[in-house]
This record gives structure tokens, sequence and C-alpha cells, in this order.
């Protein structure tokens, strides 16, 4: 028996520590920790409200566009404007979003998660005449492979010819994150921390000129992810198709959905474009009751307060606490564990019968002959994210086609109230959701359950692992002193642990080891 300690897992955003047990070449348990102490909603308590809408985004300097709208729709309710926001201030939102879908998307793939299936040191003898990889090649012949190296070496398939392209294309990926980033400042002003999205709607007015700029850099967006993204991702799934059936996890998906289509006070009766609802590995289709999302932290190192709803969950460290191993909660769902993602919210589209979630769903199965049970793994995972990329770029081009210059893009609204707000939407990884209680004008109290929380939390006091801990559990490890099955599960996930933790503590933690022991 040995166990494997992976601390940090590079490559994702923020700083995480992967435990496993492995005898005889099968992972038989699993610990996923944060390693950086959650303390961001404590700073808003005793602050105006709507300071949350800006501070809220600097959980992340990722995916910034989810914190602020998930906390402008918990400042809606507050403010009782939830079911007034103008067309044009509903529609900019979901421009701002959408085009940080496509840019959070476009890195995890490329810059994050490709580098696992991709050999770079095929370049060594580039022989062709793009600018950006005879630097790679120059790169290589010096010994200068940052960002690329050190990796895990091993179980490269790619072919020579297919490895340089995907290379090429991983350079041309910057650009394109760019080019998104551009997209999301059109109406949001910057990136990140854009200074548009308000409650009420938002502060940018359209105009032609807007209209314009952001249609073509999405065009742009869209014929990367045909004739690149799209492309890449098949190639690397017909080479490791095995990892179809690698990464499982719990088999139990959950979506708030994303993209307001109107303005129904009620945010689970709101008309989506992504619908919310939970799906099992039955592909069966369970509506969302948001009552029943309880957090506990019996293996986090928090002050104990046994599963609650967020609207009365609290923020207290406990750094000594016996037997915590995660500065994540463990979110659940009536008691249930719960993946967000991508692939949640694809499953719950294409269960409720969404036409063109359907149609490139069982486009790319037919490729394999398989059946939609097989998503429930890594490259479904990474199939799944390229699928929504896709999707969310194509109809980008259509909500800013509808946007009305000279029309109004905010509702105000009086300040001094005593009410409470729940913010649910979908980040590029998955379920988001603010809560907020405001009373005479100031924050009381103030809880966020991100994406990585749901995926990386640890065991709950039911003994149930969370998401990414049942994914790695029964893994087979070729090498334990270069275990790629393990990183390839974790990344495409996608986790944010600066999402999930927020925080750094102040004396730091040992983030440089990677430890194999025997019994």
């Amino acid at each position: 028996m040995a166990k494997i300690v992976i601390d940090p897992i590079s490559r994702i955003e923020g700083h995480m520590k992967i435990e496993a047990v492995v005898e005889n070449g099968t992972v038989k348990e699993a610990k996923s920790s944060g390693m950086m102490y959650r303390g961001l909603e404590n700073i808003l308590q005793g602050r105006d409200p709507r300071d949350a809408s800006r501070i809220m985004q600097r959980i992340c300097g990722v995916c910034p566009t989810s914190h602020g709208l998930a906390a402008t729709y918990a400042l809606d309710e507050v403010y009782n404007v939830n079911g007034s926001i103008t067309d044009n201030g509903r529609i900019i939102r979901n421009l701002v979003q959408g085009a940080n879908f496509v840019q959070s998307h476009i890195l995890h793939f490329y810059h994050l998660a490709a580098l696992d299936f991709v050999d770079v040191t095929a370049c060594a003898d580039y022989s062709g005449s793009d600018p950006a990889m005879k630097k790679v090649k120059d790169f290589i012949a010096r010994g200068h492979l940052g960002p690329f190296l050190p990796r895990y070496e091993g179980d490269y398939r790619l072919t020579k010819g297919e490895n340089q392209a995907a290379v090429a294309h991983y350079v041309e990926a910057l650009d394109m994150r760019r080019l998104a980033h551009e997209a999301v400042a059109v109406f949001g002003g910057k990136m990140p921390h854009n200074m548009s999205i308000v409650p009420g709607g938002v502060t940018v007015a359209p105009t032609i000129d807007k209209i314009a700029s952001f249609l073509w850099k999405i065009e742009r967006l869209i014929d990367f992810i045909d004739s690149r993204y799209l492309p890449d991702v098949m190639m690397v799934a017909g080479r490791y198709s095995d990892y179809f059936g690698i990464g499982a996890g719990c088999k139990t998906m959950l979506s708030f959905g994303g993209f307001d289509l109107d303005s129904n006070p009620d945010l689970i009766a709101r008309k989506r474009y992504f619908p919310n609802g939970i799906v099992g590995a039955d592909l069966k289709l369970r509506e969302l009751d948001p009552s029943k999302i309880t957090e506990e932290v019996v293996s986090s190192w928090f002050k104990e307060t046994g599963p609650v709803h967020p609207y009365d969950g609290s923020t207290v460290a406990e750094r000594d606490k016996a037997g915590a191993y995660s500065w994540i909660k463990s979110p659940r769902y009536a008691g249930e564990v719960m993946e967000v993602g991508p692939l949640a919210r694809i499953l719950v589209a294409y269960v409720r019968g969404d036409q063109e979630v359907q149609s490139m769903v069982n486009g790319v199965l037919a490729k394999f002959n398989a059946g939609p049970d097989v998503l429930f793994s890594t490259l479904g995972r990474h199939a799944a994210r390229a699928i929504e990329t896709k999707i969310v770029a194509e109809r980008l081009k259509d909500w800013v086609l509808q946007l009305k210059p000279g029309e109004p893009t905010f509702t105000d609204y009086p300040l001094n109230v005593t009410n409470r707000g729940m913010g649910l939407h979908e980040a590029p990884r998955g379920a988001l959701g603010h809560w907020i209680d405001v009373v005479d004008g100031k924050v009381k109290n103030y809880q966020a359950i991100v994406p990585t929380t749901w995926n990386a939390g640890p065991v709950d006091a039911k003994g149930q692992p969370g998401p990414i801990e049942q994914s790695l559990i029964g893994t087979k490890v070729k090498d334990e002193r270069n275990p790629f099955e393990l990183v390839r599960i974790v990344r495409a996930y996608d986790p944010c642990l600066s999402c999930a933790v927020h925080v750094v503590t102040p004396k730091g933690e040992d983030l440089g080891r990677f430890v194999v022991g025997g019994e």
C-alpha cells in the first residue's frame, strides 16, 4: 500500500492538495484539500449591500463576472427589483457573462488541461514557418520550457504532427483569450472585475459601435472554436478514448441554470437558456428546490455548525479542528453529493429536451459509438465544456443583436431596506449561489457556495466523499511515482481554489511537497 500526496496540484486556479491511498495499483481512498483560508464573506458584514457587486468579484480573477452577477441577483431580490430588469439590462448581463464563459473554457482546455495529453517536446524539430512555434522550438533548444515543464512523464499518444498542431493552437489560444476579455470589456468596462453590472440592471448604454465591436470579436472567437477547439478536443478524445471510462464521480448533476431569457422575480421559475435541475446516472430529471441546499464542515477547518442552509451559515475558522483536512466546506443537496459544471449544465439541458444540445451531444457520441452514460467521465467533462463553448458563443451573436440603443438599462430602487436575497446562477465551473441578509440597509450576513466547493469539498458527516474524491477512488495508477491519471481527472473539473477558499492564511501553508510513501 502506498500514499500519494500531490501538493499543490499545478495548472489549476489556487492551491489544492490531493492525497490518494493506492493498493495493488488502485486508489482505495482519496482526499481533496483546499489549502487557503476562506473568509471573504466576513468582509461584507456591516457594509452597504451594493458593495457586494464589486467586492465579491474579487473572489476570483478568472470568473469575476460570475460572482458579480450572482451577488447582483441576490441584491435584485433585496431591493425588490428582480422582476423589473429591462431587456437591455438583462441582455447586457448575459453578454458580459457569456464572453467570460468563452474565455474561461478556452483557458481551461488549452492552458490548464491540454498539457496532460500534449507532448510539447515534439516541437523540438519543428520545421514550419510559424513564428510562435519557432519560439517554442528555441525555448526547447535552450532548455527554457516553462510553463510546459516540469510535468508527469509518459502516456503521450498524439502523433508528432498532432502534438505540434496542438502546441500551435495553445499559443493561438492566448490571443483568443485576450479577445474574449476585450469582449467582456465592451459592455463591462474592464476585465477582470467589470464595473457595469449593478442591482437594477447595468450602468452601460448600448450603442451601434459597441454592438458592432462585440459582434466582430465573437465572430472571430466562433471561428477559433470551430476550427481549433472542437477539433482538438475530438482529436484528444480519439487518442485517449479510455478516459470516457475513467473518473466517473458521484454521477448526480446539479445546475442552477444560466443566461436569463426573462425577468421573472422567482429565480427557479425564471426562463434561462441553460435550465435548472438535477440529473442522476439514470438520466432522469428532478426539479430544483433551493431550500434543500446545505453546507456542513465536519471535515473542514471551520467552527462546527452542522448542516445549515446558507442563510444561516457562518465562516469562523478553527485551524486545529480534529479530523479536518480542508478549508473547503461540504455543500449538499437534500443530503446528497452533487457535481456541478459544464457537464451538469449540458446533461440537464439534454434531459430537458434542448434540441441544440441533444444534436451536438449525440453527434459527439456517435463518433465513438457510445451512449450518454459515458459522459460521466474525464473526457465527458472536456467534451461538455467544448460543446458549451460553441453554444454560448453562438447565442452571444444572437443576443447582442437584440439590444435596443436608446432604451433604458437600469431600474432605480430605495436603499434603506431590511430583506434578504438569493442569487443563483452558473459560473463557467458550475452552480454558483450567493445569499445575503440585510438589516436597516446594512449587510448582516453573507454566504457564497461556489462551484469548486461543490466539486472539491471533503467528506461529510455521513462519510460521503466529495465529487472529485469519488472520481479518484477506483482509478488505476500505472506508476505511483508518476500519477498522471490523478491529475488528469482533477483538472477535468477545472478546479478554482481561489473561488472555494478566497483568502490566504497569513502564515501560509507548505505548498512544495510531492511525496510517494510506502506502508
